[in-house]
């Protein structure tokens, strides 16, 4: 059956997979981002729909000043005896931790910590009821995988951690999945580094701890030599079977900016959820017929895939805001009012700016695809000195463009303001002369592989004006001064001012 890679489109990095019966489950790490740790419900593998997120609470998620690709980093997700695991790691706080629900759509548990190092944990419940806890530590000179064995539900370690490998000969083992298959344990790891060396291997041994067996086909997964251009960085991968027997490979990849025009090393969308076949040959998995992975593929899904949609709109019109919606760090939700008798959402924006390593007043989701059209219509109500109103398309809190409304010498202006390292300016002003046009400002954002445009109109019968624009390149992961891991959002945001936005909308084209 035929289906169209990513499976989960924007940023949806670290895929890890469960199946119940015939239903699939799909959790992505989060980083600096709330609510933290998506989750995705799909019947036939290839159609995801968000249902959930896992941590919900401060209680759950501390992410206080925590800098850009600080935060959640890679879960599993586990099913034993009908409670769900997640395990994690909060790198800008306590590190590994472990919650756990008996309704994967509800609340989940507070995280109780486990007091083994790294990053990158995963769970093995054996047939004898020993539950193995394997993470990836760099001791100063490499990275290796280590073992432990513990109590999921209290996060108490029974017995050490012993290093049980160093990978496959690639740089930065990382990623551990441990799988009891045919009798036999396979470590399963990302190698190479997240960029693009990325790659997945494979071991075996009759015995958790070892010794390994490498697989003689390794790299189970890789585009280091390929020449093609619409996916790279393949890797940090789960393995499942599917109720009908079949085996499949979730991972992350991406997708470059390079196009007919240019070839370029880029991406903005962040590193995506992608799907493979896997068959298993001489007691080795064998992904996608040893073929490259492609954006259109074929394979034996559960059911047959259809065409997803990731189009948003919000009215504003339900008093529930949909799940869609993510806020920087810990959000201060009183300067959040959703009115749906007016059918708008009122920013109250504070002293913190998009720029800063803090919780601004923003409300976005993930940009999905390339060419973009994102649109909201603003009411200033009160703006002070330095206030902004407006649009934003934000990849972190060095890396950002928006379009907004403020105010100075009395008089009404949009402005296109663009961040980019440490250099942050305004490069486009357009005066608004009359007050009352001020009244529904309409913003909008048409991004595609090349550039970011801005534009705005005064009033529902204006003309859209253009205002300015920024290359795409400047909101890529691989320009950022410091390692990042996350992709673009479309958001709304107030800072200094309060306002009320309208008919919030994000459409795509392929």
């Amino acid at each position: 059956m035929k289906y169209r890679n990513p499976i989960v489109r924007g940023y949806s990095p670290d895929p890890t997979i469960c199946r119940v019966g015939e239903d699939y489950y799909l959790v992505n790490s989060s980083f600096e981002f709330f609510p933290g740790l998506p989750v995705y419900h799909s019947k036939n593998l290839a159609n995801w729909e968000l249902v959930s997120y896992a941590l919900n609470r401060e209680s759950q998620l501390d992410l206080y000043k925590c800098t850009a690709s600080g935060g959640i980093f890679a879960p599993t997700l586990r099913l034993h005896d009908g409670t769900f695991f997640l395990c994690t790691t909060n790198v800008s706080s306590r590190g590994n931790f472990i919650i756990h629900t008996k309704d994967i759509t509800g609340e989940w548990s507070d995280p109780v910590w486990v007091a083994q190092g790294g990053i990158d944990p995963s769970l093995l419940f054996d047939d004898d009821g020993t539950v193995y806890f394997c993470s990836a530590i760099f001791d100063g000179e490499r990275t290796g995988i280590y073992l432990s064995e513990i109590n999921p539900f209290t996060g108490e370690i029974k017995k050490e951690p012993v290093r049980i490998t160093t990978g496959c000969g690639g740089r930065y083992a990382e990623g551990p999945h441990l799988y009891k298959i045919h009798g036999m344990y396979y470590l399963m790891m990302a190698e190479g580094g997240t960029e693009y060396g990325h790659t997945e291997t494979i071991m075996r041994s009759s015995s958790p701890y070892g010794p390994y067996e490498v697989c003689p086909h390794n790299p189970i997964l890789s585009k280091v030599d390929s020449m093609m251009e619409d996916i790279k960085c393949t890797g940090h991968a789960d393995l499942m079977e599917d109720h009908n027997g079949n085996w499949w490979l979730v991972f992350l990849a991406v997708r470059p900016i390079t196009d007919e025009h240019r070839r370029v090393l880029l991406h903005n969308l962040g590193r995506e959820t992608f799907l493979a076949p896997v068959t298993w040959e001489n007691g080795w998995p064998v992904v996608n017929g040893g073929r490259e992975v492609m954006m259109e593929m074929d394979g034996p899904l559960p059911q047959e895939a259809f065409s997803s949609d990731w189009d948003f709109a919000d009215d504003f019109s339900r008093q529930e805001s949909p799940l869609e919606y993510n806020y920087l760090r810990n959000p201060h939700m009183e300067h959040y009012e959703r009115d749906a008798e007016h059918g708008c959402l009122v920013l109250t924006g504070t002293d913190v700016t998009l720029s800063e390593t803090d919780s601004p007043t923003i409300q976005m989701v993930r940009q999905r695809e390339f060419c973009a059209t994102t649109e909201v219509t603003v009411s200033p109500e009160n703006v002070q000195k330095n206030g902004r109103l407006g649009l934003a398309a934000f990849y972190s809190n060095d890396y950002h463009y928006e379009i907004y409304y403020t105010e100075q010498d009395g008089s009404g202006r949009i402005c296109l303001s663009r961040r980019i390292h440490d250099l942050e300016a305004v490069t486009a002003v357009h005066e608004i002369p009359e007050a009352s046009e001020k009244a529904e400002i309409r913003l909008r954002i048409i991004a595609d592989k090349e550039s970011y445009r801005f534009y705005y109109r005064l009033g529902a019968g204006a003309p859209y004006v253009y205002l300015g624009c920024g290359d795409t390149a400047g909101l890529c992961t691989e320009i950022t001064r410091t390692m990042t891991f996350t992709g673009v959002y479309f958001g709304m945001f107030a800072e200094r001012a309060t306002g009320a936005f309208r008919e919030f909308e994000v459409t795509y084209k392929e």
